[in-house]
């Protein structure tokens, strides 16, 4: 499933195309075809993002509310000579209309396409967890909720309810360059950790709108520092651990590990990200001590 870079990258790229300019809004595929007549000649106002989630704005207060799921995409072309004829399953297809450089956008795949009004919009933002990615975003009602709760702290960076915008690979990658396991308990973490996890997302995160790939490893362990083969994998970027299962880890040398965490892949290195283990657990395991003599 994208993760949040590439919805903000979306807005960005939407915004660029497309706002301030009139467009045609239509649907060759047919689902959405009542909805985007009702807005079909209008000027786009702009494109946001939070979290997973995408907003279109269009005016008269006018959303088009897109959640790409696992397998949607909505590709943006711009400088285009022609318009060509819609391939597969367009649900949503957006055309420049007037002068200008043409350009246009076509939405498949989606599990969420929905003309919505601001009311809704607000709605479903208020129900995400902050997103690195916003300006507005509260970190804090991200960490009152971790600190509350017994939850591996692997499956509290995916819950967007907790944390909007972050997937498997963001929530792998982070976890390892903080050295946390991910089945440590989200009442165990402090709150310094919380604040450099959070802060490390900011950045990794906003990185990855920029370049629009994932890249997660320090200045000493790329490629050409290491002197090694780059990553080769469909999702790209250079990671730690994610996807990275049976091979050596590019700081220790130890076999990542991997295992189903609330149903999706987690992954770890064992010796970077040791479990945790409580004083009181630890105290628990220690021989009785002999009187003093």
């Amino acid at each position: 499933m994208p993760e949040g870079h590439t919805l903000r990258r979306l807005a960005t790229d939407l915004d660029t195309a497309f706002a301030g300019r009139r467009v045609h809004v239509g649907s060759p595929q047919g689902r959405f075809a009542a909805d985007a007549a009702l807005v079909d000649g209008s000027l786009l106002v702009g494109a946001d993002s939070a979290g997973k989630h995408l907003f279109v704005e269009l005016e008269h207060e006018r959303l088009v509310h897109v959640h790409l799921g696992l397998i949607g995409s909505f590709d943006v072309h711009t400088g285009v000579d022609e318009v060509p004829p819609p391939v597969g399953q367009v649900r949503l297809r957006i055309v420049t209309t007037g002068q200008g450089p043409t350009a246009y956008a076509d939405l498949r795949g989606a599990t969420r396409c929905d003309l919505v009004g601001p009311a809704r919009r607000d709605e479903v933002i208020a129900r995400l967890g902050p997103d690195p990615l916003r300006a507005d975003a509260e970190p804090e009602r991200a960490w009152r909720r971790i600190k509350a709760s017994h939850r591996p702290i692997g499956d509290l960076l995916m819950d967007q309810a907790v944390l909007a915008g972050v997937g498997n690979v963001y929530r792998a990658e982070v976890l390892f360059r903080h050295r946390v396991h991910p089945l440590r308990p989200g009442t165990t973490l402090r709150v310094g950790q919380w604040h450099a996890i959070w802060d490390d997302l900011v950045v990794l995160m906003a990185q990855g709108v920029v370049a629009n790939r994932i890249d997660t490893v320090r200045p000493e362990h790329t490629p050409e520092a290491m002197g090694r083969e780059p990553r080769q994998d469909d999702h790209g970027g250079e990671v730690y651990v994610y996807r990275r299962t049976g091979q050596p880890c590019l700081v220790c040398g130890s076999t990542v590990r991997t295992e189903v965490l609330a149903g999706r892949n987690v992954f770890w290195c064992p010796r970077c990200q040791p479990r945790f283990r409580s004083r009181a657990l630890q105290s628990s395991h220690r021989p009785p001590q002999g009187p003093r003599t």
